[in-house]
């Protein structure tokens, strides 16, 4: 097939996102939020396609059927350990997030961690670094790495 055939998209529209047609299949489903690489490959290996296809000869039956896997990932044959939220705080369900509520769900759980006062917390709120990387020479915004000379005198 090539790239002028009629049957081509160069724009295709997954869940609320536009994916370039040019891209490969496994690394267009990457352009939605929520979808990591491996569950990108557990999709197409559940949905029985060529991740190595292009996203613009999708049809419409094809993306109906990877929307339904996307959405509703562990009905349909994905291990629970590829979700995004296992055992939510809220309800204690396997669930996964996708998008815009993926967003929230991540700021209200920052949110929760700064009023509780947690080190995390704490860090989020000061702009620091959170998982315990090291802040002497990097993470530095807008200032320059290096050793303030004294100026010399006489010249």
């Amino acid at each position: 097939m090539s790239l002028l055939s009629s049957s081509f998209r160069h724009i295709i529209r997954i869940i609320g996102t536009d994916i370039d047609g040019n891209k490969r299949l496994d690394m267009g489903l990457t352009d939605i939020p929520g979808v990591d690489i491996r569950l990108s490959h557990a999709i197409l290996h559940v949905a029985d396609m060529d991740q190595t296809s292009r996203v613009g000869f999708l049809s419409d039956r094809d993306v109906k059927k990877l929307e339904d896997i996307i959405t509703d990932p562990s009905n349909n044959g994905i291990p629970k350990w590829l979700l995004n939220r296992q055992k939510d705080p809220h309800t204690g369900e396997d669930i996964h997030l996708l998008g815009a509520r993926l967003r929230l769900m991540t700021k209200t759980d920052i949110d929760l961690l700064m009023k509780l006062k947690t080190y995390k917390g704490i860090r989020h709120s000061q702009g620091l670094k959170v998982r315990g990387q090291r802040t002497r020479t990097t993470g530095r915004k807008g200032r320059v790495v290096g050793v303030r000379l004294k100026k010399r005198s006489g010249r």
